[in-house]
């Protein structure tokens, strides 16, 4: 993925991106150089952005405890 750097030095951050990490309009990004010489984004804020996996965790549920998965498992009928 790629894209240009404008006359004044400006680039858009491609769409595909900008949906991964649900940046909107006004949203503030920062750009640091790491030590393996790498160019990284994060918000401005200090915060981090939530990985497509984080956004699902717990949306399936409480669901049973450990002992009523063993009665299931052991066929229990109380």
């Amino acid at each position: 993925m790629s894209t240009k750097i404008t006359t004044k030095g400006q680039v858009t951050i491609p769409k595909t991106l900008r949906d991964l990490l649900e940046l909107k309009p006004g949203n503030e990004v920062r750009f640091r150089y790491n030590e393996n010489r790498e160019i990284v984004m994060e918000p401005a804020d200090g915060g981090r952005f939530t990985s497509r996996f984080e956004k699902l965790r717990g949306h399936a549920g409480p669901g049973p405890t450990t002992d009523e998965i063993m009665k299931m498992l052991r066929g229990d009928d109380d």
